[in-house]
């Protein structure tokens, strides 16, 4: 699931194969931009914000996408067969001589003027991840509505920008509460380091294949993706249900011992 540690690595992959490089070859499969062409231009850098990659090319051009729940660039080199899923799916090619990216299930794809940036990623918070880091400024976002249950106060990229439902669960489990306590009603001492404990953990992320909160083999997660198998700290079965309006599935894990608090009537089965 693309968060902010591997929206860091996709921006990285797309970096060493695009930068500095000329486009031979664009292809954008979106209605609104399926006529633009960017061959002739040199990809300037990618670069990462929270969960949003901004790729910019000669000219004064940004190419944003957003990969959501299940999108993914791949990088191939000349030759090499394209294997992230059928044709359909891809929604954009860019290629230089010697590698080409291609954007699979991208739901958010648009080209602007680089100077408009802020139209696409300005309503972000401090970015975990960021030139712009501000524990400060992301500890009083999140605080800002002390009644907002803390899961979703850090799942709202405008209060800091990268963690997703994965570091959102470990988030709560490491810090001792469940997803569904009151941002406000967190001790004080915890919530003081909330900030660098979610910059950290992403931090130790960036650069693993395998994401791990743990620090154990074979055991990476402390909740997240565990619904009913024992905890790793108290051998309590861990719990799932769905956190938010609604509007869009949140599946949210914990451990009803090690995470004291206010929890949903009716977890999910």
């Amino acid at each position: 699931m693309p968060e902010g540690d591997t929206v860091w690595q996709a921006a990285r992959r797309l970096h060493d194969a695009l930068a500095g490089q000329v486009l031979t070859r664009s292809d954008l499969r979106v209605p609104r931009f399926a006529t633009a062409d960017l061959t002739g231009r040199t990809v300037l850098d990618v670069t990462p914000r929270g969960k949003h990659l901004l790729t910019r090319v000669e000219g004064g051009l940004t190419l944003h996408s957003h990969l959501r729940m299940d999108g993914s660039w791949r990088v191939y080199a000349h030759g090499q067969r394209w294997n992230g899923g059928p044709a359909h799916q891809i929604r954009a090619v860019l290629g230089n001589a010697g590698r080409t990216a291609v954007g699979y299930r991208l739901p958010v794809l648009e080209l602007m003027r680089t100077t408009d940036e802020g139209r696409a990623v300005g309503h972000l918070g401090p970015d975990l991840l960021g030139p712009d880091w501000n524990p400060g400024l992301a500890l009083a976002n999140l605080l800002e509505d002390p009644a907002r249950p803390l899961g979703e106060a850090l799942l709202d990229q405008r209060n800091l920008a990268g963690i997703g439902n994965v570091f959102k669960s470990e988030l709560c489990f490491l810090l001792g509460v469940t997803p569904w306590l009151p941002v406000g009603e967190l001790p004080a001492d915890r919530s003081a380091q909330l900030p660098e404990f979610a910059r950290k953990l992403l931090e130790l992320n960036r650069e693993r294949p395998v994401r791990n909160t743990t620090g154990r083999r074979g055991q990476d997660l402390f909740v997240y993706g565990r619904a009913h198998r024992p905890c790793l700290r108290c051998r309590t079965p861990i719990r799932l249900a769905d956190q938010g309006d609604g509007s869009r599935e949140r599946p949210t894990y914990w451990c009803p011992t090690c995470q004291p608090g206010p929890a949903p009537f009716t977890p999910r089965r």
